[in-house]
């Protein structure tokens, strides 16, 4: 569904018209009525963000993937222990 609108009232409401442009809608201003300017991506801006999208994290997500063989609050061993606390804060 293509947006059409007038370049007044597009100055209010530009950050809506880049947001609709990023979610794949087509943007059209018009002066006077006539349609004069397209807006479009920078680059595949608009791809990268869908993707970053179906990346992001939600609750729930990492269900199954993680092994529940693991122990996670075995007690470290004493060979464990020393590095932990003889380790240098800053390496050299």
């Amino acid at each position: 569904m293509a947006i059409q609108m007038n370049i007044g009232e597009a100055k209010s409401r530009l950050s809506e018209l880049v947001a609709a442009t990023e979610r794949g809608e087509e943007v059209v201003l018009a002066r006077a009525g006539r349609p004069t300017v397209k807006l479009v991506l920078v680059d595949g801006h608009g791809e990268r963000n869908r993707i970053a999208a179906k990346r992001r994290a939600f609750f729930g997500s990492l269900k199954g993937q993680i092994s529940e063989d693991v122990d996670w609050f075995e007690p470290m061993s004493d060979e464990d222990l020393a590095l932990w606390y003889d380790a240098p804060i800053f390496p050299k």
